[in-house]
Formats: structure tokens, sequence, C-alpha cells
């Protein structure tokens, strides 16, 4: 099993209040939020221990548990998610301030005007290609 680690501070509230938002959002919030971007969850299983959020199960493709595993870690609360890779294993990117996706591109990819592509992996979390934040978790393809 791989642990990807996320900033627990950083990412999308699913809770009301500051003081909600302290803690870990439950099981059924996070298989909404997940659900509500569209993400395909059969054979998936989400369980929360702790900070951590652990994701169970083969997905209908590596792209959609990767996906997932973002889905589920960028969100307010959650320090850390656990998960059997389905197939390669995945390489994330923690956004730190300044980060663009051109500049994430050409650190990972070799190439600025790549960043396309990681704003194409990072669908539908993603909206725009200059909405990240850092702290973010992003998904790097690997072609």
């Amino acid at each position: 099993m791989g642990l990807w680690s996320f900033v627990k501070d950083a990412g999308k509230s699913l809770l009301g209040s500051k003081a909600e938002a302290a803690t870990l959002p439950d099981e059924q919030a996070l298989k909404q939020e997940v659900a509500g971007l569209g993400l395909d969850t059969t054979g998936v299983d989400i369980k929360v221990e702790g900070d951590k959020v652990v994701v169970k199960g083969a997905a209908v493709s590596p792209e959609v548990k990767e996906k997932i595993i973002l889905a589920v870690g960028n969100v307010e609360g959650v320090a850390a998610v656990e998960a059997d890779a389905d197939g390669d294993e995945p390489v994330f990117h923690t956004v730190v301030k300044g980060d663009t996706l051109s500049a994430i591109a050409k650190k990972t990819l070799g190439n600025a005007n790549r960043y396309p592509e990681i704003f194409e992996a990072n669908k539908p979390m993603l909206t725009h290609p200059d909405k990240i934040y850092p702290g973010q978790v992003l998904r790097i393809p690997q072609k």
C-alpha cells in the first residue's frame, strides 16, 4: 500500500464552520465529495482512520483511482491517504506558493508548454489552469 501525505489545513472544507473543519469529515461526506466530482467509485471503499483516509479496492481504471486519492486527500482535515495503486505508482506534486501549472510542468515533465496535460489529468478537481493553491496535491500524468 502506498501512503501519500497531504497538507491537513489546506483543501476544500466539507464542513460548515472553521471549528468543524478542524475534524476530518466522515466517510459519507468524502464519498459524496467524490461522487459530486463525477468519479466512479465502483469497487472502491473509503474509510476514515484518524486523520488518514484509506482507499481500498480496484477502481474502474488506475487514473480514476488516482483521482479518488486526490479528491479525498485535498479535503481540509486529511493528512494522508493510504491506497493500493492500480498499476504504476502514481506521481503527485504538492503546490507551493508561487507555483503555476507551467512551472510544475517544466519541473516534472521537462517542458512548461505541457501544462495542459497536468490540467487535464486533474479534471474535474481543477476547473481552470490558474486556480491552484499552496498545499494542493496534483496528479502528474506519466506517458
